[in-house]
């Protein structure tokens, strides 16, 4: 029953009209595996791997992960604050509600049946807004980006929007809000799992899902507090529906209850489908379809899950070591030559203040100055800002 056919899923996307939320997989299957034909070989690949960490009980206990996530917010021009060009106070709190449910630290993890909080888990991951660019160059994390559409088509967001606006995807988690339009009228969300393009990689969510449980979007109804993103990110790390996607289906997870189908709203404690049992459909589950209100539990198995993804040899493991949550290193020219990796400490006399210290050579115009090491010999640095002060920076 745990054999997954990983022809069948590549892509899920999940619709919403304010009134369920619903999956339309097959159409970007159809169009991944015929512009991709190796997908499957991949994923398949990845699914042995997560196998194999899952059934060895060693690999269960890891340490925190924390992935940098980058958010492109697509606008058509509106004022920051306005339809589609959401504030970053709904960015900020939707990234605090995401690494609350993914630690379960949510408030309303204390409404998990008490039959099911044996198996709720922290899954020891999270995420912090991006410090620095591919490039090196200083970055807040969320970029607000005037594309020139006011609405979106997935297949245009496939094709074009995210080939032109993603960050290498081997060391940042890349998110996108939208307004949809067109054909993907109502669509909530959709994510990529591991084992896709490299120029597609991500989670793409309607602007108004963006929020939390305490600062909800207004436009988002019930979909408002964040947990369109922790679904959608819940695929990106190899999750599966909870119901299999078929009737009585299998999500490849032991601790989840098989259930009929999806569930939608707020369904009454217990649910019971599929005989599963007094305890019926976990339909809290963040892979469930259930209101944003009624989602707040990932489960141990769900956890071994996305674990696999950062051990040796997994799919995402890059990301667990990249430094895109680091800013960029203040320092700039090094007149000595020395290493600059170098763990020295400050310079006893000036610490961290670039002002006059022993043997300081001239700093070349429009420079301040710095020092490493201890005096009488220390190293100088010089730092392309016009003003002295006090600086934080990191030497790799």
């Amino acid at each position: 029953m745990k054999h997954l056919v990983l022809t069948t899923l590549i892509l899920l996307s999940c619709l919403s009209s304010f009134a369920q939320r619903s999956c339309g997989a097959m159409e970007n299957l159809q169009h991944q595996l015929a512009t991709n034909p190796d997908m499957a070989i991949r994923m398949e690949a990845i699914e042995n791997q997560t196998q194999h960490f899952v059934q060895s009980s060693s690999n269960h206990q890891r340490t925190l992960i924390t992935i940098p996530v980058v958010f492109h917010i697509i606008h058509n021009g509106d004022a920051l604050g306005t339809n589609e060009n959401i504030s970053d106070t709904y960015i900020m709190a939707q990234l605090d509600q995401l690494n609350k449910d993914c630690r379960k630290l949510n408030a309303d993890a204390s409404l998990i049946p008490a039959v099911f909080t044996g198996v709720a888990a922290d899954a020891e991951i999270e995420f912090c807004l991006a410090e620095r660019k591919p490039d090196g160059t200083a970055t807040t994390g969320i970029e607000h980006l005037n594309m020139g559409a006011a609405s979106w088509e997935d297949t245009q967001i496939e094709a074009t929007l995210k080939p032109q606006t993603i960050w290498d995807r081997n060391r940042y988690f890349n998110v996108w809000s939208v307004a949809f339009g067109g054909n993907s009228t109502g669509l909530l969300g959709y994510a990529q799992f591991p084992g896709g393009a490299a120029n597609t990689d991500g989670v793409v969510c309607l602007y108004s899902s963006f929020g939390s449980t305490t600062t909800p979007n207004p436009a988002g109804g019930q979909y408002a507090k964040g947990r369109t993103l922790t679904h959608e990110t819940g695929h990106w790390l190899n999750l599966y529906h909870i119901w299999g996607d078929a009737n009585c289906g299998n999500d490849q997870v032991n601790d989840t209850p098989t259930q009929q189908t999806s569930n939608f709203g707020c369904p009454t404690y217990p649910h019971i489908t599929c005989s599963n049992g007094a305890a019926g459909d976990m339909f809290m589950n963040y892979m469930d379809y259930v209101d944003d209100a009624c989602m707040y539990m990932f489960t141990g198995g769900q956890k071994a899950r996305i674990q696999a993804l950062f051990a040796s040899g997994g799919a995402r493991a890059s990301l667990a070591t990249s430094n895109g949550c680091t800013a960029p290193d203040a320092v700039s020219n090094n007149s000595a030559g020395e290493d600059c990796s170098d763990p020295l400490p400050f310079c006893t006399d000036s610490g961290d203040t670039f002002s006059a210290g022993i043997n300081q050579p001239s700093a070349p115009a429009g420079n301040n100055y710095g020092c490493l090491g201890s005096q009488p010999n220390p190293i100088w640095y010089y730092l392309r800002n016009s003003r002295p002060g006090q600086y934080q920076y990191t030497r790799k």
